[in-house]
This record gives structure tokens, C-alpha cells and sequence, in this order.
């Protein structure tokens, strides 16, 4: 086998938590919660060679924690976990609002019928049985991505005459092209991804630059300004909304014009 996952968690070392704040949102991310430290790099490896951001946690209390701090688009479970098992943190990720619809897939050793019927009972989307092929792991994520976030992994996206092309960074209104900044691209992207929902500025932040405290929320209301004036020209109907003292979202009945 390869030694680049060991190479990999040579030079990451504990700097996950860090990579992890200061990243900002673009590829589908995913935690892996996982204690068997190889397995967990090697999962990793292989997923961030696939585009997708990775988060890598030990024990079953701490991914409790981060679940609740911040909602990822796929969670890679194992069964037995230091802390709280795999099985009690499926149970509560489906009991809780905010994460009832997360996509999980149930890693074990445990490969009897009756085990994978009790995997599945408690909210896993799927279940994979050590020792798995990787490759075919791989293409459970992604056809569990498709079903469950297709929006998270669609090329483009479009609403009414805007569309954003993810590949070519590119968008356009109608028959025009749109030229964004690198930060009013990923806003956009981020409020497409999601219409309707509304976020407030501390939300906007995270999303785009990741924790960095540092910067001032009204950082969010100049490139909202900037997207603004690039999405819409003359009587252009606008497809951000303000909502007072909550934040801003996309207009989910935006249909153009």
C-alpha cells in the first residue's frame, strides 16, 4: 500500500481543527468519525483526492460536539466509538431537527443480518462492513451525495435566468455574463445552494471565510452590496433578500426578469 496517508497525517499532524475553521465552504464536506487512526487517514486521503473536504474526529462525545456547531453534507460513522457509539450518535442525529435529513453512512465490523438491520432501524442511510473496498466506498458517498444533496454536487445551478457553473467559476444572468469576485462567487453559490433558508451575518461568515473572528460582520453587507450590483441591472428584479434583523437569503420564488 501507498505510505501517502501516512505522509498525509505526518504533515497535517493536529492541524484538522485548524484546516477545518479556516476553510471555506465550496466542495461537499464530510466527517469522518472514526477511531482506527489508519483506516481514518486513509478514508480521508482518498476522499480529498475526490474534491470533497474532510473532517476527521475520534471519539463519538466529539463528534456530537462539532455536529452541533456546524452540520456537514455527509457523515462517514463507525459503530464502535471511544465516548458515545456510533449507533446512540445516529439515534440523536435523527431526533434532532437541524441534522434529522444528514446523510450517514454506518461503518462496522459486525456483519450479521440481524446487526445490519439494526444499523439501518436507527436512521443510517447505509451500511458497509469492515474490511470494505475503498473504491467502492467512494461510490456509496457519492451516489448517497446525489440522492440526498444533489445540490451539493451538481456542476451548475441555476434559478429563474441566473446560473452558476461551479467547474468554469462562471455565471451568468440571461444572456450576459456576470463578473464576480472570487468572495461574491462563493456567496452566491452558497445562497443557491440553499433558497429560501435565511442566514445571518455570523453564519455568512463562517460559510464563506470560515471561523476567522477577526472580521467584522458588516464585512457581509459590502459583498452583498457588490453581488447586488453585479446581478442586477436597471429594473432586474433582485434575487437576494434582506431580512430585517435576521440576515439575507436567495428568493426562492426568483424566476427571472
Amino acid at each position: 500500500m501507498s505510505d501517502a496517508p501516512d505522509r498525509l497525517a505526518r504533515d497535517r499532524g493536529h492541524a484538522d481543527v485548524l484546516d477545518k475553521n479556516h476553510r471555506p465552504s465550496g466542495a461537499p464536506r464530510i466527517m469522518i468519525v472514526e477511531d482506527e487512526t489508519s483506516l481514518a487517514v486513509l478514508l480521508a486521503y482518498n476522499l480529498e483526492a475526490e474534491g470533497f473536504e474532510v473532517e476527521r474526529v475520534e471519539r463519538g462525545d466529539e463528534a456530537e460536539l462539532r455536529l452541533e456547531e456546524s452540520t456537514p453534507d455527509l457523515v462517514i460513522l463507525d459503530w464502535m466509538l471511544p465516548g458515545v457509539s456510533g449507533l446512540e450518535i445516529c439515534r440523536r442525529v435523527r431526533a434532532r431537527e437541524a441534522t434529522k435529513t444528514l446523510p450517514v453512512i454506518m461503518l462496522t465490523a459486525r456483519g450479521e443480518e440481524g446487526e445490519r438491520v439494526r444499523g439501518l432501524s436507527v436512521g443510517a442511510d447505509d451500511y458497509v462492513v469492515k474490511p470494505f473496498s475503498t473504491p467502492e466506498l467512494m461510490a456509496r458517498v457519492h451516489a448517497l451525495l446525489r440522492r440526498a444533496r444533489p445540490e451539493r454536487v451538481a456542476m451548475r445551478l441555476h434559478a429563474g435566468d441566473i446560473a452558476l457553473d461551479r467547474e468554469t467559476r462562471r455565471v451568468r444572468r440571461g444572456d450576459r455574463e456576470l463578473h464576480l469576485g472570487p468572495t461574491e462567487f462563493r456567496f452566491l453559490e452558497f445562497l443557491m445552494e440553499r433558497p429560501g433558508r435565511v442566514f445571518s451575518r455570523g453564519q455568512l461568515l463562517d460559510a464563506v471565510w470560515g471561523n476567522l473572528s477577526e472580521i467584522d460582520e458588516r464585512t457581509v453587507d459590502v459583498h452583498v452590496g457588490r453581488l447586488r450590483k453585479a446581478l442586477s441591472r436597471a429594473r432586474e428584479k433582485d434575487p437576494i433578500r434582506t431580512v430585517r434583523g435576521s440576515g439575507y437569503s436567495f428568493d426562492e420564488t426568483f424566476a427571472g426578469g
